[in-house]
């Protein structure tokens, strides 16, 4: 059973409100902190890297050749998370990698997705 107006309304009118009175807790609620969680975690995964390098360069100087495999293995580590985040984060105006497979849709407002779990978890109940 879909919304009356009234409640339609009602749920537009709370939406706009949360957006009016915290606008960083509403757009924390649309996941837009993707972005910058794969942005530091590449960023993490460069310094990583340059320790890495560090250790190789040390393990050498030092003739220890434990030090300079562990300093490679850290250069690869990083290497591989600095890229498969790259290739993660999403563009600015654009959805997040996860959504590969997913028919692409445009956005639609708080009420329906609302509207479409209610009617899921009815239709789930029915069977």
């Amino acid at each position: 059973m879909p919304l009356s107006e009234h409640e339609q309304r009602m749920l537009e009118q709370m939406e706009r409100a949360l957006y009016a009175e915290d606008p960083k807790f509403a757009s924390a609620l649309e996941g837009s902190g993707l972005r910058s969680y794969t942005r530091r975690r590449v960023y993490q995964a460069v310094a990583g890297f340059l320790v890495g390098i560090a250790l190789l360069m040390a393990g050498m100087v030092a003739q220890l050749i434990w030090v300079s495999v562990v300093g490679f293995l850290v250069m690869l580590g990083c290497a591989v998370l600095a890229v498969t985040g790259w290739r993660k984060a999403p563009k600015p105006g654009e959805q997040p990698a996860g959504a590969v497979g997913r028919q692409v849709r445009p956005k639609r407002s708080m009420m329906d997705r609302i509207e479409e779990r209610w009617q899921r978890r009815r239709d789930e109940q029915g069977r």
